[in-house]
């Protein structure tokens, strides 16, 4: 297709890179995140490592 005006190559360009972002964004945007418990957030604080040298 090499005999395509400039312009309709912009503007698949345009339209292609517009449609990329927008299935980004519903994709990161419709993932629900599980919320960590506080439990294991606090083991984890209070586990310290014991470094014998």
């Amino acid at each position: 297709m090499p005999q395509m005006a400039p312009i309709n190559w912009l503007i698949l360009f345009i339209v292609f890179s517009i449609t990329l972002i927008i299935f980004n964004i519903m994709n990161y945007f419709c993932f629900f995140y599980s919320p960590m418990k506080t439990s294991k957030n606090l083991n984890m604080k209070s586990n310290k490592l014991n470094w014998k040298w």
